[in-house]
């Protein structure tokens, strides 16, 4: 007779503190793992100069050893979390960072904030190397493409614009107008952009089918992202709910409650195996839902104040949370992992 198969090990939700970090930037409008899928290639970093700074992120050929921190200071800071290191500070934004991202292969970042710029970085020496104008509002949200050749920025102007990292020329290479108010997220696939925003729809756009899919939310939406094995959309809104949807037929799958988002711009995500669903909230507490059955598992206390961002380490049951000035670095219960 066979034997059944063994159910697959519950997966370990980060709830120990591992390390809580004072940025010194103001207060921190976000925060970001680097990568987020595996690197296709890391150059080689030049060996520093005695006495100067030591060349960060294209360091590591591993995703999420290091993390963006969006000031309100208008500055942008690179960490490494487990270690609490500083690795860099970027300046150059004329009002508070709202947004960034990092290239895949960790050689580039991109920013937008409340001066309405985009601005795209050399990681290594900490310079500007491009700055994008053309949006009539601040910048809310930014993502590379998969091959960090164009920067997405998202605008409380209701637009969506693509900047050519390569070209000289000063307008964005699309613009995407659909949205009737303020864009809040974009994430972007090899071939789909995703954008939720405040006039309660979730639109994707399929790139390689020239196709505009919209899902009406009704409440103001304020993150969306895409479930790791791409079949689903996550998008959380103002009526203190997520909802999972099937990217392709919008089908609701799953609604997730017990937190309180009625205020404020706030990240949601899945883990790393795609089994929670995570959101920040207004009272102080990550909330972690089993996705399939919809249950609350933990709600996991950061603070008093609003937990104002968080990232999910893209391979690892690693977590940072945002609150005030301070992000906190959380990991499973058990000893083990890469640290």
């Amino acid at each position: 007779m066979a034997f059944p198969e063994p159910r697959p090990q519950a997966p370990e939700l980060p709830q120990k503190l591992l390390k809580t970090l004072d940025c010194g930037q103001g207060a921190v409008r976000a925060v970001r793992f680097n990568g987020g899928r595996p690197p296709l290639y890391i150059p080689s970093p030049a060996p520093p100069e005695a006495g100067g700074p030591v060349t960060p992120a294209c360091c590591s050929p591993v995703d999420g050893n290091y993390c963006l921190t969006c000031g309100s200071d208008k500055t942008l800071k690179l960490w490494n979390p487990l270690r609490g290191t500083l690795l860099r500070t970027y300046s150059g934004h004329g009002y508070e960072v709202l947004d960034a991202a990092s290239s895949i292969d960790n050689s580039s970042l991109c920013s937008g904030g409340g001066d309405k710029t985009v601005v795209l970085w050399d990681v290594a020496s900490g310079q500007v190397v491009r700055k994008f104008r053309g949006h009539a509002g601040k910048v809310n949200t930014v993502q590379f493409n998969e091959e960090a050749t164009v920067i997405l920025s998202g605008s409380i102007d209701s637009s969506i614009r693509c900047w050519d990292c390569r070209s000289r020329k000063p307008e964005p290479v699309q613009k995407l107008e659909e949205a009737r108010d303020g864009i809040s997220s974009v994430k972007v696939s090899d071939h789909e952009i995703l954008a939720g925003s405040v006039d309660g729809r979730v639109r994707r756009y399929d790139l390689r089918m020239g196709q505009l899919f919209s899902d009406y939310i009704g409440s103001p939406i304020t993150c969306t992202c895409f479930s790791r094995d791409g079949q689903c959309t996550l998008v959380s809104s103002l009526d203190s709910t997520l909802r999972l949807l099937d990217k392709d037929t919008g089908e609701l799958l799953g609604e997730y409650t017990g937190h309180k988002n009625q205020q404020y711009k706030l990240d949601c995500c899945l883990n790393e195996r795609d089994t929670h669903v995570i959101s920040c909230s207004e009272n102080g507490k990550v909330f972690f839902w089993d996705l399939v059955e919809g249950a609350l598992v933990l709600a996991l206390p950061v603070g008093s104040s609003v937990v104002q961002s968080l990232a999910y380490h893209p391979t690892e049951p690693c977590l940072l949370t945002a609150m005030g000035g301070s992000i906190q670095c959380w990991r499973e219960e058990k000893e083990g992992g890469a640290g």
